[in-house]
């Protein structure tokens, strides 16, 4: 008789049996086979189901005792469900077992890919682990080094002074000023792709030229060399932004965590002038005209909202991951992105959308044109990298620093 393989079994039919006598095996599987025969038609016949495979082995287990035997039956199944069930049925209308009463019960009926789904679902999550410990860091290391190589390749050469320079030198409003070739190399690393360098102390005409049409932040190291050329910079050209690496770092050398707090820390020219001039009469202590243009008093009169720690967690998020985008993200009440904008078109964006902005995070500067356009329309916070505007009853303004 032919014999269905485990393997291959959908369901598994498991019974009960209580007989009021003392059997054996056969005498069990006799029965099921015997008492149901022409009970469910041609194509439920288990005699020929077993010889076509579509039922496995009929296994019992019968333990005998004071007289009486109880026991179990497994019955292995490739059939559908229905006709699973409807042979399970057919097992209970067996009475007797020989001279024996008996009674069987169907307690149910598997389904034997749920097991095997869930040994798959066990043996991924080990092969996984294995993954992840084996090969994942020898995969991001290779992505990083072809990512590295990709961005060195995109540093060109810019203007006739032949300065190493981002893909982006040219069609972005706002460039970072650096000092040379691997300082270049290391924000294009980090995905920033709009500096520029100008390879020495002295100031290239190229340099001067960009000034006049970009807005320009110089980001130069954190020692004598980079104050320095901070006052040639200066000297030569106008710039609107100054800052620096962290005290003894090359900016060649830092992470992209030091890089964006430097970008979000930088200062106007004038206050970098007298931090470099006071910087050699003064050991350990900031001279006093410094705090003086750090304070402004009319901000900090000024009522302000209460910002919420996890609004003000968000913010600083939104606020890091735009810096150098000259990009703007205009946000509702849940803080949900309603949708991202240009610097350029933020004002108009605001006024076309009425009263459902909440807040409005952008890479630049508060203005006042955009603080009256926030109160008309209702906006409660404008998130920015600093301000120009006047203080606002209805409007908070918050700067990177306050962040």
């Amino acid at each position: 008789m032919g014999k269905i393989s485990p393997v291959s079994a959908k369901y598994i039919i498991h019974a009960t049996i209580a007989i009021s006598g003392i059997v054996d095996k056969p005498d069990v599987i006799g029965a099921i086979f015997g008492q149901t025969e022409g009970l469910l038609g041609e194509d439920l016949e288990l005699r020929e189901l077993q010889r076509s495979g579509r039922i496995g082995r009929i296994e019992v287990k019968v333990d005998t005792r004071s007289g009486k035997s109880n026991g179990e039956i497994t019955i292995p199944s490739s059939l559908d469900k229905a006709e699973t069930a409807i042979v399970g049925a057919a097992l209970e209308v067996i009475q007797r077992i020989g001279p024996c009463i008996a009674r069987i019960k169907v307690d149910k009926i598997e389904d034997v890919r749920v097991s095997k789904r869930a040994f798959v679902i066990d043996r991924a999550k080990e092969l996984l682990k294995q993954l992840i410990d084996t090969s994942i860091p020898d995969s991001q290391e290779l992505s990083d080094e072809v990512a590295y190589s990709v961005r060195v390749m995109e540093i060109q050469e810019y203007g006739k002074d032949r300065l190493p320079a981002g893909p982006y030198i040219e069609e972005s409003d706002d460039i970072i000023i650096v000092e040379g070739r691997a300082d270049v190399l290391n924000l294009l690393k980090h995905g920033i792709k709009n500096a520029i360098a100008i390879n020495g102390t002295s100031v290239p005409e190229s340099i001067v030229e960009l000034c006049k049409k970009k807005i320009v932040t110089v980001f130069v190291d954190g020692d004598r060399g980079g104050n320095l050329i901070i006052k040639e910079i200066t000297t030569v050209t106008d710039i609107d932004f100054v800052t620096k690496a962290p005290d003894g770092k090359e900016v060649e050398e830092i992470t992209k965590k030091e890089i964006h707090k430097a970008l979000r820390g930088k200062v106007s020219p004038e206050q970098a002038k007298i931090e470099v001039s006071a910087r050699p009469n003064y050991g350990k202590k900031r001279p006093v005209e410094r705090r003086s243009v750090e304070r402004r008093p009319q901000y900090e009169k000024r009522p302000v909202q209460k910002i919420k720690p996890e609004e003000k967690k968000q913010f600083s998020k939104m606020l890091e991951d735009l810096i150098g985008t000259r990009g703007a993200y205009v946000l509702d009440t849940k803080l949900n992105i309603l949708g991202k904008v240009p610097l350029s078109e933020l004002v108009s964006t605001i006024k076309s959308l009425g009263s459902g902005v909440y807040a409005v995070v952008f890479d630049g500067i508060v203005e006042n044109e955009l603080v009256v356009t926030a109160e008309k329309t209702g906006v409660k916070y404008l998130v920015a990298m600093s301000s120009k505007a006047r203080p606002n009853q209805k409007v908070d303004v918050i700067t990177s620093d306050k962040l």
